[in-house]
């Protein structure tokens, strides 16, 4: 709790720490002389009055070099690495294409190894220098276990990976899906900063969602419990890359409308799908009927699917996040107002519709986020005694 405090307030003095937290300040001063033992914070200079004595006032902050961890965020078409410090501060990047859109297991492995030591050598670090590991990859994650029970970029179902990658890496290992690091990512560098509850919609290869509940995300039972691109809008509807058929996914996600474009490759102009998503919207925007069509199709089902959000959660803000946030179909004005037409009728505003547009970086800096948060919980049981 005080760790996270502080890492929250940026800098912040002692006494204020006690004052949020609910802890005593006696507590507080024995906590942080155990923290900054450990060379995880540090004193600075703070930057409001003096004491009651004329001594500046000491603050305490996160010790940027105390560690370095990795964040990588999986795709089918390119892997994204992010490396940041105990800090936050970003420390460097690195993007590699995907050698098949689906890989076995231990090849996932050997992939994601290698980009590591590549991200690491193009930053002038070793992978021995990284505390953790965060990852992000689509699909159906156990993330207290570390289990991916189905996942399109891996070829079998219910892969330990966090067991495979620790084996290789000797670091811990994160994992969970890249829609909840998405989430992790808005909370603490993105639109949710200072949002206790809030919900995050993602569209790329595929449709995912992040739900912050009371600053926490919210995975379910099983981890399955934010799939909101599998929630169905079709009763046998399209068929989903899940196996299933009527998800929302199968009619708003990339594959989706290139798909319903094949009827006429002219429209889409290009066999690799960033490029022919590109070229039918360029289309759609050029008044070609087709490519309107899908376009209006897929902002239709998506307004359904909003609306069945706002219907279950009443959230405050809902984040529609990622790079297909430049195709403006999926928020264009009469996607809002079908959702407003969708929702429960009270006397009282909607929830706020925020637009991030960012790429896979992003994603990653999430997944390392998510490896600072495990390596900061790591930190402290060995403070108390818990872990050898």
């Amino acid at each position: 709790m005080v760790l996270e405090a502080i890492r929250h307030a940026g800098a912040i003095a002692r006494i204020d720490i006690a004052k949020r937290s609910g802890v005593s300040p006696a507590t507080v001063t024995s906590i942080t002389s155990e923290l900054l033992a450990a060379g995880l914070i540090e004193e600075v200079a703070s930057r409001g009055k003096a004491s009651a004595r004329g001594r500046p006032r000491v603050a305490l902050k996160i010790r940027g070099a105390a560690h370095r961890v990795a964040g990588i965020k999986v795709s089918q078409r390119t892997t994204t690495v992010c490396i940041l410090d105990f800090e936050g501060n970003t420390l460097g990047s690195h993007e590699t294409p995907m050698p098949a859109p689906r890989l076995s297991p231990e090849r996932m492995v050997e992939y994601l190894v290698a980009t590591l030591a590549q991200a690491c050598r193009a930053n002038g670090l070793r992978a021995e220098d990284l505390s953790a590991l965060g990852l992000g990859i689509a699909g159906i994650v156990d993330a207290p276990r570390g289990l991916v029970h189905w996942s399109p970029t891996l070829a079998e179902r219910n892969v330990d990976l966090r067991a495979l990658l620790r084996q290789r890496l000797n670091m811990p290992v994160f994992i969970d899906n890249d829609a909840n690091l998405v989430a992790k990512a808005e909370q603490l560098f993105g639109e949710g900063r200072g949002v206790s509850d809030f919900l995050v919609v993602t569209i790329e290869h595929g449709v995912g969602m992040g739900i912050v509940i009371d600053n926490r995300i919210y995975r379910g039972t099983r981890g399955c419990g934010a799939e909101f691109g599998h929630t169905k809008v079709q009763l046998d509807g399209a068929l989903c890359r899940c196996g299933q058929r009527g998800c929302l996914e199968a009619y708003v996600a990339d594959y989706a409308l290139l798909r319903e474009a094949g009827v006429n490759m002219q429209t889409t102009g290009a066999d690799d799908p960033a490029t022919g998503l590109e070229a039918l919207f360029r289309a759609a925007k050029a008044g070609d009927e087709t490519a309107l069509t899908i376009f209006r199709r897929a902002g239709r089902m998506f307004a359904m699917g909003l609306a069945n959000l706002v219907n279950i959660f009443d959230p405050a803000l809902i984040i529609l996040s990622g790079e297909r946030m430049q195709f403006d179909f999926l928020y264009a004005e009469e996607v809002l107002e079908a959702i407003r037409g969708s929702v429960v009728q009270v006397d009282a505003a909607l929830p706020e519709v925020r637009i991030h547009k960012w790429g896979d970086l992003m994603w990653a800096k999430g997944a390392a986020a998510y490896a600072m948060e495990g390596i900061s919980e790591i930190a402290v049981e060995r403070l108390a005694g818990n872990v050898a």
